[in-house]
This record gives C-alpha cells, sequence and structure tokens, in this order.
C-alpha cells in the first residue's frame, strides 16, 4: 500500500505537465527552400513581376497546401502581419507554390526585398511563417546605368588590320572608400569577355562572362555582392578583357563566307562596371567606369580567342597589377 500511495502522485505529475500545444503550430506542412525566378537569394532580378516558390515540407501522408499567404518587406524586422511595408498578399485560398508572381507595389532598380510566407494544410491549420528570404532587383532600364563602356584606344587596331588574335585589355583604377562598408553591390557586363578582380581577388566564379548574346540588339549583365571585396581605404578595381564572341572570331562557312570570321559584332571589347556602395553611417557612393580608369594591352596574355585559344608569355606578368600602390604610370 505504501508503494501504491507513492507512487500515484507522480502519475498525476506527468498528467499535469504534457505541455498545450496551440491549434496554431500543429499544422504539419511547413514550407521551405524560398526561391526567387528559381534562384536562392537571388541578386539582379529584371523579371517583372518576380516570381516566388517554396517547397513543402509535412510529416503527414497526403498533406497538401490549401492557402498561403507572403509577406515582403524593405527589411527583415518588417516582415510581420501589419508591419510590411512592400506587400502582404493576405490569406489566398490556392495550392499554388511555384512561380506565384509577387503582387506588392511597382519594384525600383537596385532594390532590396525580404519575403516569407506561411501556407494553410488540407485541414485548413497554419504553418509556422517561414525563415525569411531575399531578391534585389537590377538596373531595370539603359536610363538606370550611370556606367561608361570603357576600352584600351589601341585595342582592336591589330584585329581590324589583319585579322589576327589581340592582345587581353587590362584596365584598373583606385579608390578610396571613407568608412566601413556596409554593403557593396557590383553590376559589370562586357562587349567580349571580362573578369572581374578587387583587391587582388577574383569576383565571382563566372567563365566567359557576359555570354553570348546579339550584342547589337541586348547584352547580358551579372550582379554580384562584394561586400567582402571593398574595404575603408584604398582599393583597387581591375578587369581583364578578351574578345569572345564580340570581336573574335566565330560563324560557320556554311553560314558566313570565308567563316569563321573575326569582328562580326565589333573591332574592340568594352567593358561597363557599376559598385554601389552603402556605408556604415548610411551615406552612399556609386564607383563607375568612365574615363578615369587606365588600360594597356601589354599584359601576359598576348593571344585571347575562343577558336584559335591563348597564347601566354609569363615574362609580361605584372604582379600586383590589381592591387592598390600598383605603379601604371606607363599604362
Amino acid at each position: 500500500m505504501m508503494c501504491d500511495r507513492l507512487a500515484m502522485p507522480a502519475i498525476m505529475c506527468l498528467v499535469l505537465w504534457v505541455p498545450i500545444v496551440p491549434a496554431e503550430v500543429r499544422a504539419g506542412i511547413q514550407p521551405v527552400d524560398l526561391r526567387c525566378e528559381h534562384a536562392v537569394d537571388p541578386l539582379g532580378i529584371d523579371a517583372l513581376p518576380p516570381r516566388l516558390s517554396w517547397r513543402l515540407e509535412s510529416a503527414a501522408r497526403g498533406d497538401r497546401q490549401s492557402a498561403y499567404r507572403i509577406l515582403a518587406a524593405s527589411s527583415p524586422d518588417r516582415l510581420r502581419p501589419g508591419s510590411t511595408d512592400r506587400w502582404d498578399s493576405g490569406r489566398v485560398e490556392s495550392d499554388a507554390s511555384v512561380l506565384v508572381a509577387y503582387g506588392g507595389e511597382p519594384l525600383r532598380s537596385r532594390e532590396r526585398i525580404w519575403w516569407r510566407v506561411r501556407a494553410w494544410d488540407r485541414d485548413g491549420r497554419p504553418s509556422p511563417w517561414s525563415p525569411p528570404a531575399l531578391f534585389q532587383m537590377g538596373l531595370l532600364g539603359p536610363a538606370d546605368w550611370e556606367a561608361e563602356w570603357i576600352t584600351d584606344e589601341e585595342s582592336g587596331a591589330r584585329g581590324a588590320a589583319g585579322g589576327e588574335p589581340q592582345p587581353a585589355v587590362y584596365l584598373r583604377r583606385e579608390v578610396r572608400i571613407e568608412g566601413p562598408v556596409r554593403r557593396a553591390t557590383a553590376f559589370a557586363s562586357a562587349l567580349g569577355l571580362y573578369e572581374l578582380r578587387i583587391n587582388g581577388r577574383r569576383v565571382g566564379d563566372h567563365v566567359l562572362a557576359p555570354g553570348w548574346t546579339d550584342y547589337r540588339r541586348r547584352v547580358q549583365y551579372q550582379t554580384f555582392d562584394v561586400t567582402d571585396h571593398l574595404r575603408e581605404g584604398g582599393n583597387s578595381i581591375g578587369a581583364v578583357l578578351g574578345d569572345g564572341w564580340y570581336a573574335g572570331r566565330i560563324g560557320l562557312a556554311i553560314i558566313v563566307p570565308g567563316g569563321p570570321i573575326r569582328g562580326l559584332y565589333g573591332a574592340r571589347p568594352r567593358f561597363a562596371l557599376e559598385i554601389d556602395v552603402e556605408l556604415a553611417d548610411g551615406s552612399r557612393r556609386t564607383i563607375i567606369t568612365d574615363g578615369s580608369w587606365r588600360s594597356t594591352i601589354e599584359g601576359p596574355i598576348r593571344r585571347s580567342c575562343l577558336l584559335d585559344g591563348e597564347l601566354y608569355d609569363a615574362r609580361r606578368e605584372m604582379d600586383g597589377w590589381d592591387r592598390s600602390g600598383f605603379d601604371d604610370s606607363a599604362w
């Protein structure tokens, strides 16, 4: 009997300590893997309107989404019902979770949007809110570009005259940034091919950027987060240009008589770069390609052609050309 009396209170305690879970979070469904235009936290989006997607996970067999709600805001701390400043879809009765069009106010160039989603399961129970996701708009029109196309004045002379592969163009500029960098975004493009470098480091992992297009109608560009590349004080920004499809040898003989030919679109490659810098104090600065940059074709890449290959002369290497303090007086 003594054992029974001692055991009874323990059983009662177990009953009293069973947690009461609110119905709002009991739904097994959960939105995950948020994407914009099929990419995770993409930069440089130019689709209007952008389209949002997410996957749904649930431990219940046959579960499905019966409704969703999307919140979008200019900062993650505003992603709360009643606090969003860009878009609140409200509850939408739909099982759609792929390429759902953004329904907020028209988006502007360079604008950053944070968003999250909640889903309701087949029984009408809401999920927790997903973790925040991000997308940033690109430069949506030609007027939004401040950068100028630049090249080396001597580049193209040999190619235009004799149809020979040309040396790569090296471009550089040094800039000072007065204060800690909070965020920096680079928009880069080329007529031809480019490799962007900042303070001795390559930016991005692209090969043959910006890609082949009909340059007479459309030129692609890439967007990079370069916050970690820039620093307070002196900075060096550089680029290497190749002929690529723009000024190099392209075309098949069955399409272009006498082909492949060189310089179908232009005689010399060109480069355009714009870097938007936001400092810790909230001030902003824009770095662009213009007439203040310096250039040379006397670097180690003596030939650069997609069909004819590359000729590299290591005797011409220019140590530190993409770092601050390099002597470019001969450029």
